[in-house]
């Protein structure tokens, strides 16, 4: 049978690029895979004979394998799927058929392979017992692990249920079912029965889908986000994504300080844990080859020039930041310019907020002392008026006056002469 691609619903959003299908969300997506070829008998599951009439296989499949938990899948030679935060791709197998009934027919079944050997994977002869699944992984490094054996794997299996074969990060996959087929011979004489080796095999890769590096200081361990200055340096983390394409620029101030210029002897391209410490400006670029998403790109300074500084945190050019600091701004410590109109304003602004604090203050002051005033006065004025009435009353009775010592004497005063 050929290939069987059968894709779910969600998986028919796709890009401009045809060959990229995307799906809201990772427990959206499926990808079904069948291919079944004859490969002879005991000769290692190594060939790959199509399967036509009067084959017992014909007409049917076993199963299927099922990848799922990926946002996104590239077409290709290999199919990858992409996984984004939050993704588990697993591998999963779909059993069809009872093992001993195939396609509904009694006679027909799995048999036990008790001379089984693969030879594409070097697995050497054994008892592969009803079926044996093979997996090996390849990683970043092109180093390929050891190939894990399932072996009498078929026997485990419930018809119809998607059972777990693993879950899968970065890297490249090969998988394959080996298992051989017992089907009656002449007149159904079990010492005539004819026996068939098949196999399902095949590759797919698992990428990150998305183009981002984290970039930390090299002194404090905090994140830098682009548009941010560091005097010590920073470094690279690719956060797990090993497939990632990573370009390094540095640019430097030229001899005028007017302008930048690019160090070309500096340019280059890095890798998870790279660590960059020299002054200047630093424009990193990502990309992803398997998605083909636009790159991401961040700027960094490292340095203490105030001019640099001031040209990345504001997104300036070098002769814009000049004319500024010119005009007087100033440049604080991460970078960002402040005006010196604004400075200014500022400080108008508290001096009026003073002069209309100490107004406030003296308004307030006056209406605390004006308040006893009315009560005092009225005091007053009832003394006054107490003591005008006295002085009233006292120049009535006239007061006598003082004898005058030595005055002479009048005949009336004598008595008895008047």
């Amino acid at each position: 049978m050929n290939r069987n691609l059968i894709c779910a619903a969600a998986l028919t959003v796709a890009l401009s690029m045809p060959s990229l299908a995307l799906a809201e969300s990772a427990s959206d997506t499926k990808y079904y895979y069948d291919d079944v070829v004859n490969t002879g008998l005991d000769n290692g599951y190594s060939d790959s004979n199509a399967i036509k009439d009067g084959d017992p296989h014909f007409g049917w499949t076993l199963g299927r394998f099922v990848v799922s938990g990926f946002t996104g899948r590239v077409e290709g030679d290999t199919p990858t799927f992409l996984k984004t935060v939050g993704d588990q791709v697993k591998l999963s197998f779909v059993l069809d058929q009872d093992i001993d009934a195939l396609n509904g027919d009694g006679t027909k079944k799995i048999s036990q392979d008790k001379n089984g050997y693969d030879q594409y994977f070097q697995v050497p002869k054994s008892d592969f017992g009803r079926g044996t699944l093979i997996v090996r992984h390849t990683n970043y490094q092109n180093s390929s692990t050891a190939p894990q054996e399932y072996k009498d794997y078929l026997p485990a299996l419930k018809v119809g249920a998607e059972t777990e074969v693993g879950l899968f990060e970065e890297g490249d996959y090969e998988v394959a079912l080996d298992y051989e087929i017992e089907s009656p011979g002449f007149m159904n004489n079990p010492v005539l029965h004819h026996y068939e080796n098949y196999r399902v095999y095949f590759s797919f890769k698992v990428r990150n889908g998305d183009t981002i590096v984290y970039l930390f200081d090299t002194e404090t361990g905090g994140e830098l986000f682009n548009g941010q200055v560091t005097e010590s340096g920073f470094r690279i983390d690719t956060g797990g994504s090993n497939y990632l394409d990573i370009s390094v620029k540095k640019e430097i101030l030229n001899d005028a300080r007017d302008g930048l210029v690019e160090d070309v002897r500096f340019n280059r391209t890095a890798k998870n844990g790279s660590e960059f410490k020299d002054p200047g400006i630093y424009t990193v670029t990502v990309r992803n080859n398997s998605s083909n998403d636009e790159p991401t790109t961040k700027v960094i300074y490292v340095g203490d020039d105030d001019l640099l500084k001031a040209s990345v945190a504001n997104g300036l050019s070098i002769s814009e930041v000049q004319r500024q600091l010119d005009a007087g701004a100033t440049v604080t410590e991460d970078g960002m310019l402040v005006q010196a109109s604004a400075t200014i304003e500022s400080g108008d602004a508290e001096s009026g907020e003073d002069a209309a604090s100490i107004e406030e203050t003296q308004k307030a002051d006056a209406k605390k002392s004006s308040l006893p005033i009315r009560p005092v006065f009225i005091a007053l004025l009832a003394a006054a008026i107490i003591v005008a009435v006295l002085r009233v009353v006292r120049g009535g009775r006239k007061k006598p006056e003082a004898p005058i010592e030595n005055a002479p004497v009048s005949e009336n005063e004598e008595g008895d002469e008047l």
